[in-house]
């Protein structure tokens, strides 16, 4: 696990050299590699890179970046890791197209691969999580590759203008910063996007003219082809479509035996590690099941984490300890206190480097912190939610369309408008009204918010349009933002085409294009290289995954009962008593503490005269949702999370 920047084009600026550019360039992103830094120049061709290296596998100079492949041909920065990198060396060696091995890393591994089968071919057959950046010195062209699902971020974009015009890439956004043609112009649609989502979907990012590199893609650039050309080599909607339409024909024993038999080798290519390793352990379905086939194939006691709460409703402590002295693994918890918790906010602009709202980033990057205390490598269950159906708003989504589709179109447009049209307080205080004449009536809480929700569904055309009305925070986010609105996204103008997959499989593949990489992958990526800490994630190996996606939806979803697959090959480990309970989110009560041990310094952040001065937000909807915060009318805390991660984030540049 590493970091790596660089440039193509345009010339150092204000007496630097190219190298003490990079240098500085890579300075800011010190813990994605604090182990070791390699710079690489091609003053004729203007191309640079700079590499922070976390040493992983092969700890000795021979994993040194900036690497050159034997043949000379090909230099390469690289960040992330190729589980099945020994399986392609000996493939090379039995093609006898194999060079003198220098060492045993991934990293040279992937070099002698591209001589051999170039760059399409070795990604192709690669097993990983990845954003590799490779100079051709024969073309003379420039190739940037991402991973599959997007485990591993990688930004890019042109800035500057004529002859110091450069490109520019990198593994974060605060190393393309450093440079001098960088020109940081903050993008008020992305902005948008990130108040309706917590975060800013690819290919988008915070600022105008750069973008990331897209799940499963290759872009490729060159002196004479400056505008980046764009190519696909692994496609998740396609992935969909393909295991719909052939779907698994075994038997249901079959499927447990074939996903076990697949999930065991990809945990045990993720245990690859010359570093201590480890897992964390929240005691759900998929972490608890990633740490059971660890433990099954490790020799020693697999070392697992946890963070404890003592607010109720958010602690998994106790199941996942129980899970693990069943299991025998080698468990260390921490029950954190909310001065503790709240102490990460001030850290997390750095972490996340563009703005982004999910607030269990909090309690991600504590039990990250915890971890790296212990090990330097550490597995996640992520993932499994998106790949069998584990998530309750795939199938309340789908029944409560099907209800919605029976009224006529004029009736439900007629009922959502006198729903809406009604002030949520004023329904509150209707109820409040029923209920002392009749006490035990509209056993609700706040039923106004429920009633607005409600008439936004009736209100919507298509499942797809329910489906992003319910993962949306603000509904209408460019009315807030000064100069605001929404470029397409893969959730509305840019819908990949799902032909043959029903409503609840749509929204898996939806889930597994953008919220997984976007959310979720960022969320501990960032989290984890904070403390300089890998995270692997053994469900999307990308066997894995398509393998779920060929298995009938009556093998995730059987009478009501969600990850049926998953949770019998769990339970061949781990008992079912000490596995089946509600499920509970990864958050912390920051409504609460908003009006708490947070109100003045949300305050600060979302003062009328501050906002009027920056320039992003109309100040009167985002003060009218504070008071109603405030006076515990309405519970706004992601809405208002989300201006005030922006604005911290905006404090911090």
């Amino acid at each position: 696990m590493c970091g790596l920047v660089g440039f193509f084009g345009g010339f150092a600026a204000h007496g630097d050299s190219d190298e003490a550019l990079l240098k500085r360039m890579a300075d800011p992103i010190f813990n994605r590699g604090p182990d070791d830094a390699g710079y690489w120049v091609d003053a004729p061709q203007r191309i640079g890179f700079a590499h922070r290296r976390l040493a992983i596998v092969d700890l000795s100079p021979a994993g040194h970046q900036p690497m050159s492949s034997a043949s000379g041909r090909y230099v390469i920065a690289f960040n992330g890791e190729i589980y099945n990198h020994l399986l392609l060396r000996r493939s090379l060696e039995d093609a006898s197209m194999a060079p003198a091995w220098r060492g045993h890393s991934d990293t040279e591994t992937l070099l002698a691969a591209f001589d051999a089968w170039g760059i399409h071919g070795t990604v192709e057959r690669a097993i990983g999580m990845f954003a590799i950046a490779v100079w051709d010195r024969q073309a003379r062209n420039l190739t940037l590759v991402r991973d599959r699902i997007g485990e591993k971020p990688l930004y890019y974009g042109w800035q500057g203008s004529g002859n110091n015009a450069v490109f520019l890439f990198g593994s974060e956004l605060k190393a393309l910063r450093v440079h001098p043609a960088f020109e940081g112009k903050i993008n008020r649609g992305a902005l948008s996007l990130q108040l309706r989502h917590n975060y800013i979907p690819a290919p988008h990012s915070i600022y105008e003219g750069i973008t990331k590199l897209m799940p499963g893609t290759l872009l490729t650039l060159s002196e004479s082809q400056r505008e980046p050309v764009l190519q696909s080599y692994w496609s998740g909607a396609g992935v969909a479509r393909t295991g719909v339409a052939q779907v698994f024909g075994g038997s249901a024993e079959q499927a447990v035996d074939q996903l076990e038999v697949l999930l065991k080798d990809a945990v045990r290519q993720q245990m690859m590690a010359d570093v201590p390793l480890g897992a964390f352990l929240s005691g759900g379905i998929d972490s608890s099941t990633v740490v059971a086939l660890m433990q099954a194939q490790s020799e020693r006691p697999v070392k697992t984490f946890t963070i404890g709460f003592n607010e109720e409703g958010y602690n998994e402590a106790e199941h996942a300890k129980a899970v693990a002295r069943h299991l025998g693994t080698e468990h260390t918890e921490m029950y954190v206190t909310p001065e503790q918790t709240m102490a990460v906010i001030p850290r997390l602009p750095v972490l996340y480097d563009e703005p982004f709202s999910d607030s269990s980033q909090i309690p991600t990057f504590l039990v990250s912190q915890l971890a790296r205390e212990h090990v330097t490598v550490s597995l996640s269950g992520d993932a499994g939610d998106e790949l069998f159906c584990g998530y309750n708003r795939y199938q309340m989504t789908a029944r409560l369309w099907g209800k919605i589709a029976a009224v006529p179109v004029p009736l439900r447009t007629l009922v959502a408008k006198g729903l809406t049209g009604v002030a949520p307080q004023m329904w509150n205080r209707m109820a409040d009204g029923i209920r002392k004449v009749l006490p035990g009536a509209l056993p609700f809480v706040n039923l106004g918010d429920k009633l607005h929700k409600g008439g936004g569904a009736l209100a919507s055309k298509s499942c797809d349009d329910l489906y992003l009305k319910l993962v949306s925070h603000w509904h209408d986010p460019a009315s807030v933002v000064i100069g605001g609105h929404e470029p397409a996204t893969l959730l509305t103008g840019n819908v990949p085409e799902l032909a043959g997959l029903d409503q609840v499989q749509r929204m898996m593949a939806l889930d597994l294009l953008t919220y997984l990489p976007d959310d979720i992958l960022t969320k501990v990526d960032r989290a984890a290289m904070g403390v300089s800490l890998e995270s692997r994630v053994p469900f999307l190996d990308h066997r894995v995954v398509e393998f779920a996606w060929s298995l009938p939806q009556s093998m995730k979803l059987r009478d009501g009962q969600t990850k049926w697959a998953l949770r019998e090959v769990l339970y061949r480990h781990v008992p079912k008593a000490l596995i089946e309970r509600p499920k509970m989110g990864f958050g912390v009560p920051i409504g609460k503490w908003l009006r708490g041990p947070l109100r003045d310094w949300a305050e600060a952040l979302l003062d009328e005269s501050r906002l009027r001065q920056e320039g992003f937000f109309h100040p009167a909807p985002v003060r009218k949702l504070w008071h109603e915060h405030l006076s515990e009318e309405r519970n706004w805390e992601h809405h208002l999370w989300s201006i005030l991660m922006f604005n911290m984030w905006l404090e911090n540049q």
